[in-house]
């Protein structure tokens, strides 16, 4: 039913946030009304759309939109235009859309949309650092500066708004991408074994076979495994291995990474229970 739930709380959002945002508009000028119904009209269709076929693209997609429309939904109802019952409605739909869009659950849907039959992928959750407050930073700098232009431009400001989107374009674009990667992350199940994809912390994926696999296992405290975690909140679980395996890891500022390998590594998945529900079944030691 996750899918559903997902559909129907993105569905509902210009449903009930509609009579707030149309009167926060009703000051501006006929330009940026049509600016911003255009933006905001477009914005949604393609995340609904997202929710229909699944991809880790749409996931950025919807995991970007939805804060952008709390922090919407907030600006109309403390303009003062709306009514106190449609600023509530508003802020309350957006919020609830944005909880399921970061749910564990929301990323297993995006992320296993393209996957082949006979794999399963897993999550991996952000970089403790990231969490702490540049993730917000990071998506205020990518979705800010492009908003902020086009409706200065619409509003007659061409100066401003010509500056805000000749310097803010390329920084929002990097920091899409950025944002992205981070959509691209996940330990996959196969039949040969399991892969770690993560770009934030290897320079490309490392198959581990089955047969050299002696362990997938939660972490013990302590444990002076390799870590590739990032500091990530939550319960990190470790994969025992009986034989080194090469990988080329990223470092801080050389991104096509140094050649290494190790025989245990720790890494942490939204759904760490599920994992190991998910190894279990397909017969690989704990």
């Amino acid at each position: 039913m996750h899918p559903w739930v997902l559909r129907v709380a993105w569905a509902a959002v210009p449903l009930v946030a509609g009579p707030a945002l149309a009167a926060a508009l009703n000051g501006r000028t006929a330009a940026a009304r049509t600016v911003a119904t255009i933006g905001l009209w477009a914005g949604w269709a393609v995340v609904l759309a997202g929710t229909l076929v699944p991809h880790p693209i749409g996931l950025t997609a919807l995991r970007v939109a939805a804060p952008g429309a709390v922090v919407t939904a907030a600006a109309a109802a403390a303009s003062g235009q709306a009514s106190a019952a449609a600023g509530l409605a508003a802020v309350a739909v957006t919020l609830a859309s944005a909880f399921v869009a970061f749910l564990p659950a929301t990323g297993m849907l995006f992320v296993n949309g393209p996957a082949y039959p006979n794999e399963r992928r897993f999550p991996l959750r952000p970089p403790g650092a990231l969490l702490a407050g540049l993730l917000a930073l990071a998506w205020a700098m990518a979705v800010g500066p492009p908003v902020a232009g086009a409706l200065a431009i619409a509003g007659g400001q061409w100066v401003l708004g010509g500056i805000l989107l000749g310097l803010g374009a390329p920084v929002s674009w990097v920091l899409a991408r950025a944002l992205h990667g981070l959509s691209r992350r996940w330990l996959v199940f196969v039949p040969a074994g399991v892969v770690l994809h993560d770009p934030l912390t290897l320079a490309d994926p490392v198959l581990f076979r089955r047969q050299v696999i002696a362990a997938l296992r939660a972490a013990r405290a302590g444990s002076d495994s390799l870590d590739l975690t990032g500091g990530a909140p939550g319960l990190a679980l470790e994969l025992v291995l009986t034989e080194k395996v090469p990988m080329v890891l990223v470092t801080p500022g050389n991104r096509q990474g140094e050649p290494g390998a190790s025989a245990r590594l720790l890494f942490t998945p939204t759904r760490p229970g599920a994992v190991l529900a998910e190894a279990a079944a397909r017969r690989l030691p704990r």
